[in-house]
């Protein structure tokens, strides 16, 4: 019925059938938040799931033709999501951790990488080109259910911050990961591998990061004495203009955008912005998720007779959703080992590192856009599926590492009254040790200020002895004045 309207709508242009299409794919995607918010799934469930159940393999509500032309709405709302990252990515939480964060996240992010890219290539015998790029996305981690999580149970402590500070640089590592299998596999796919094809990506790569940099302090000076309304309009220009020279350089924009947030969070201490674009971007994402929802190919994850390598789709799936999370698992707590951290981190970081949403469909679609073919839409269709799995079972292991780090709950609250009460006796014997020295500064000092010569001594005590004047209550006597005059030289 639907199709029929279109047709007759998109007669003479095809306005109406965008705006239409537009309406229905956000009004869909809240209305199934309403259910999974009653199962307490993100929103990034429902978006997904809505795009496919109005997507072609369902109830094909959606035009083809809008689906194709609304791949830039990926690019930004990448670019609002790697933005909001750069809020995270303080340098002081940084800093409590150093090169043991970086560490760490190389382990996780890269023997995710590794464990899948063996499944893929050498047991599955699937193409170099896939397997690559399947597994430079198996490295990227979604902070957004994490950092959810994390504020909805008020956790901290070292777990916390050493998560915090693993997320923000784990899709740094992605981004870079990605930036180059695409390369290398777009090569191999031609034939023609070459030092310029893997590195002329990296540099582009790093004028961007540039730019992000730039861009950070521009927007640093110009919020100056700025009106809510005019901070959102120069900011979503800035993402928007990077995100245009991003499509020019034939890159993601997210390492430019989490670079402007970096600087920008780091030099101003501005978190309002942050919460203000966060109020702006609800719609853009939706949109992007519901989009991505659309792009699933249902009918081949669930086609046996087809696949890669003669390996139905569904299988290649649930072998990546399992070895990815043991990629994990495995690389934090290597990781984790090397730099000595205590065995809750060590023992549970691996578990709230699992979901996998926003900044891997985002590059998946990427991944598909400049693969094309049917190893383009397989790709995407792995990481859509496995992403839905993630999301599900995500939040509850964040959550439980969470419990298990003692982060939150009865251990932490132990943990803090203890840390307290050692702290306060501490304080107390720090405050006594010092009252004490500095009253014997004080009779230090007085003694040699008003030392008295021996003939003041002497007529001191005659006066307090009442041997030279007797009436100590007269002021007008020269005892008196003596008194007063010693006594306020103290």
């Amino acid at each position: 019925m639907l199709n029929k309207l279109y047709e007759s709508l998109g007669g003479a242009s095809s306005v109406p059938v965008i705006i239409i299409s537009i309406a229905l794919m956000l009004l869909v995607g809240f209305l199934f938040t309403r259910v999974t918010k009653l199962l307490k799934l993100p929103n990034v469930t429902a978006y997904i799931l809505a795009g496919i159940v109005i997507g072609p393999f369902c109830l094909d509500l959606i035009p083809t033709s809008v689906i194709e032309g609304t791949d830039f709405i990926s690019d930004i709302a990448l670019a609002f999501i790697a933005f909001g990252v750069g809020e995270f990515f303080k340098f002081s939480s940084l800093k409590k951790n150093g090169a043991k964060v970086v560490v760490i996240t190389l382990f996780e992010a890269l023997t995710a990488s590794v464990a899948v890219f063996i499944l893929t290539f050498f047991i599955l015998r699937l193409g170099f080109a896939f397997s690559l790029v399947l597994a430079a996305l198996a490295s990227a981690t979604a902070p957004a259910s994490t950092m959810m999580t994390i504020r909805q149970t008020k956790s901290n402590g070292d777990f916390v911050d050493t998560l915090l500070s693993v997320v923000a640089l784990d899709d740094v590592v992605s981004l870079i990961a990605f930036s180059v299998a695409i390369s290398v596999a777009l090569a191999s796919m031609g034939g023609n591998l070459s030092a310029g094809d893997i590195l002329l990506p990296i540099v582009y790569n790093i004028v961007l990061v540039g730019v992000g940099i730039l861009f950070g302090f521009l927007l640093k000076f110009l919020m100056k004495k700025r009106s809510n309304d005019n901070r959102l309009i120069v900011s979503v220009a800035l993402i928007f203009a990077i995100c245009g020279i991003g499509a020019a350089l034939n890159v993601s924009p997210l390492l430019g955008c989490m670079a402007m947030g970096t600087v920008y969070i780091n030099v101003s201490g501005d978190e309002k912005l942050f919460k203000q674009l966060n109020y702006f971007s609800p719609p853009i994402l939706l949109l992007f998720f519901v989009r991505s929802g659309l792009s699933f190919r249902l009918d081949v994850l669930f086609d046996f007779g087809t696949g890669l390598g003669g390996i139905p789709l569904l299988v290649i799936g649930i072998l990546y959703f399992v070895v990815r999370i043991a990629g994990k698992y495995a690389g934090s707590f290597i990781g984790c080992l090397t730099v000595k951290k205590p065995p809750k981190v060590r023992n549970f970081l691996g578990l709230a590192l699992i979901p996998q949403a926003g900044v891997s469909i985002g590059l998946a679609a990427l991944g598909a856009r400049l693969l094309g073919g049917d190893a383009g839409s397989m790709l995407q269709t792995i990481i859509l599926s496995s992403s839905i799995l993630y999301e599900l079972i995500g939040p509850a292991c964040a959550k439980l590492s969470l419990y298990l780090s003692g982060s939150y709950g009865p251990k932490a609250e132990a943990a803090t009254k203890g840390e307290s009460a050692e702290e306060k006796t501490e304080s107390q014997s720090e405050v006594e040790t010092l009252e004490a020295r500095l009253l014997q500064i004080q009779s230090e000092i007085e003694k040699k200020k008003y030392a008295r010569s021996e003939e003041e001594e002497a007529f001191m005590e005659a006066a307090a002895a009442g041997d030279v004047y007797q009436d100590e209550s007269d002021e007008d006597t020269i005892s008196g004045y003596m008194k007063r005059k010693f006594k306020n030289r103290r």
